[in-house]
């Protein structure tokens, strides 16, 4: 495993442009990186349940339109049909 090696002030001064450009150190980097990693894995998340719920909420539209409908399996291909691009899957 490799060290991780904190930049000298001299080498944070050269890389900066004399203090035009921020640097950052290496544990500075990762813990932005995972800060960002986890605000994008709760977004997507949140966006998956929200999916979930839509979905069950179109199949129960599905359900109600066949009430009166005792064929169970014309119930279940017109759930599977509903999206067109979710046939193939």
């Amino acid at each position: 495993m490799k060290q991780k090696k904190e930049l000298s002030q001299l080498a944070k001064t050269i890389l900066s442009g004399a203090g035009h450009i921020t640097t950052f150190t290496q544990s500075e980097f990762d813990d932005a990186l995972a800060l960002g990693k986890a605000e994008i894995m709760k977004v997507a998340i949140d966006t998956t349940k929200t999916a979930i719920k839509i979905e069950r909420n179109e199949c129960a539209k599905v359900v109600r339109e066949w009430t009166g409908e005792l064929d169970l399996e014309s119930i279940a291909v017109a759930i599977e049909n509903r999206l067109t691009s979710q046939r193939s899957q």
